[in-house]
């Protein structure tokens, strides 16, 4: 078989973001969690780039992205950069992606630009917050006591299912330093007090919720809940993996997400 080509990925700066782009086509926005970064959706790139423009910002503070201190690092704010990366690139209409922290984003995101959007996935995502384990006074307490850099990788090792090859941990724990104490502070405050619960039912838009059996950091009952409150939802749960399904399980991640997509174009042509 003739290898496939390495896929270009192109950097652009859109307000306080870098913003990684590949591939031509509908476009696929993939958002990032709480100190992680664009790159934990790597293993997607191949795939999607084919036939996607496969749009992977990091949110501001986060990654390779600006940090400058007079913005605010909150789920409204990060909402509103995404609106701008859609104004950016002149988006239409997009499949929109979010995980954990980007999963709560992604829900302000469609509950004011549903129009915007073909679906939505959400990926180790909550109602409310995160799991027991991360809420805020944790992880406040965590940054006082080791550092944001030390406590951002001690929720990392907890993040992962035990069949993880310990080479993706380690990048894992390589990319999440790069989040500055005040981004930190400032964004897992505004995310323990997200609450979309009350207008779940208000989300329009086909939608795919994704979760790694072994999650403990947003358990899979969280993401139950999602499905059960969202009308058009459907729930994934992927063996053998945590937080990361997308990293740890790409084999089974990216034929679910291919799969659902396929599904929707289906269904928009027979309507």
């Amino acid at each position: 078989m003739p290898q496939r080509r390495p896929v270009e990925v192109r950097s652009v700066l859109v307000g306080d973001m870098v913003v990684q782009v590949s591939g031509e086509g509908p476009a696929l926005v993939c958002i990032h969690g709480f100190t992680t970064t664009s790159e934990f959706w790597r293993e997607q790139v191949a795939e999607f780039s084919r036939d996607h423009m496969l749009i992977r910002p990091n949110l501001p503070g986060h990654g390779v992205s600006p940090h400058p201190e007079g913005r605010d690092y909150t789920i409204e704010a990060f909402a509103g950069d995404i609106e701008k990366l859609f104004d950016y690139f002149r988006i239409d209409r997009a499949v929109l992606v979010g995980l954990s922290m980007g999963g709560t984003i992604a829900q302000h995101f469609t509950l004011n630009n549903s129009n915007r959007l073909n679906s939505l996935v959400l990926v180790g995502a909550t109602p409310h917050g995160l799991g027991p384990d991360v809420n805020a006074d944790n992880v406040l307490r965590a940054i006082d006591e080791v550092g944001i850099a030390r406590s951002s990788q001690d929720v990392i090792d907890r993040s992962f299912a035990a069949t993880t090859a310990d080479a993706i941990v380690q990048f894992a724990k390589h990319e999440v330093i790069q989040t500055p104490d005040f981004v930190a502070r400032a964004a897992i405050q505004s995310l323990n007090a997200a609450d979309s619960r009350p207008w779940l039912k208000a989300i329009d838009v086909p939608t795919l919720v994704v979760v790694g059996e072994d999650d403990i950091i947003t358990p899979p009952a969280e993401s139950r809940q999602l499905a059960a409150g969202i009308p058009s939802a459907k729930l994934c749960v992927i063996k053998q993996a945590g937080h990361f399904p997308m990293l740890e399980q790409p084999a089974v991640f990216n034929p679910a997400l291919r799969g659902f997509l396929s599904e929707l174009r289906c269904e928009q042509s027979a309507s």
